[in-house]
């Protein structure tokens, strides 16, 4: 199934805005301050770099569906 949605869910940790996201898929995250899911992406097509970024997340903050 595709992916079609990607959240910051801090309900358990907070990012540390290590940029450990934005280094594995620039394409969706932004790391300005606080990590920051970009808009108007077409999920779908990083599927496996959004999951290695969620993966790869120190805070365990990223989540997708």
């Amino acid at each position: 199934m595709a992916i079609k949605k990607v959240w910051l869910d801090e309900s358990n940790g907070e990012c540390v805005s290590c940029g450990a996201c934005e280094g594995t898929c620039d394409a969706v995250f932004s790391v300005p301050e606080k990590m920051q899911v970009k808009e108007g992406v077409d999920y779908s097509k990083y599927e496996d770099d959004i999951k290695a970024a969620a993966e790869g997340c120190p805070a365990q903050v990223i989540k997708y569906e």
